[in-house]
């Protein structure tokens, strides 16, 4: 089933579950309005990707720098305003069905070096959410099914501050990899810096700060994230 034929079955099924009386049809073509035009841009976008298969849906203002470095699955989905950027050692892969939220950022490079960054790989069925931010200049792999939701941070580098006499942004960044397992869910706004594995199913509660692993299917919550359940 195409993206579009997802969308517009799960928009009717939506209507009928709320019991609207909008008309269908109406609905209907607002929604073939929008994503006609996202097909087209994402036709625009298709060739000059290293791979894809299926065509891409992709939004208004959206910026992807570096195409060539980028490959996605089938029914790849990238809303407005959001960014990739492609350039990376390994480059940046997408599974199939997976979204990328309004005004989310995937950036593998360093604010602070000129070193091109790992990237990024992205499992089946996930989801970043809208304004997430994925630095991913250490290396990111997220697994099948993770939803990340709105305002997830993942950074995969640090400061160096061993020197005290010298200037932080002078002693440059390191880098680690995050790895997130089939399965998780992060909440809204949490952070998970660098050198980080969160679990298979585990849940990050929101706002927290992930500062060491988490085991799959442990709840974790706070400020650093500490256990508030168990491993299932």
């Amino acid at each position: 089933m195409s993206l579009f034929h997802r969308l517009t079955d799960g928009q009717r099924r939506r209507l009928d579950d709320a019991g609207s009386t909008e008309s269908w049809q109406r609905v209907s073509a607002q929604l073939a309005g929008k994503t006609g035009a996202m097909a087209l841009r994402g036709f625009a976008l298709k060739y000059r990707l290293r791979r894809s298969e299926g065509m891409p849906l992709v939004g208004k203002g959206v910026r992807v720098r570096n195409p060539q470095f980028i490959e996605t699955g089938r029914n790849f989905l990238i809303e407005d305003f959001a960014e990739i950027q492609g350039l990376s050692i390994d480059g940046i892969t997408f599974g199939d069905n997976v979204s990328v939220g309004t005004g989310a950022l995937i950036r593998p490079s360093s604010y602070y070096s000129r070193a091109i960054g790992r990237g990024l790989v992205v499992g089946s069925d996930s989801s970043i959410g809208p304004q997430c931010y994925i630095g991913c200049s250490g290396g990111i792999v997220i697994g099948d099914s993770v939803m990340l939701a709105p305002g997830v941070r993942l950074f995969a580098e640090n400061h160096n501050i061993d020197d005290p006499s010298e200037t932080v942004k002078s002693q440059g960044v390191r880098w680690q990899p995050i790895m997130i397992e089939d399965g998780a869910w992060l909440a809204s706004g949490v952070t998970v810096t660098a050198g980080v594995t969160i679990g298979a199913n585990a849940v990050v509660a929101a706002g927290a700060v992930v500062t060491r692993d988490v085991a799959p299917g442990q709840v974790v919550g706070g400020v650093p994230a500490r256990p508030i359940r168990g491993t299932a």
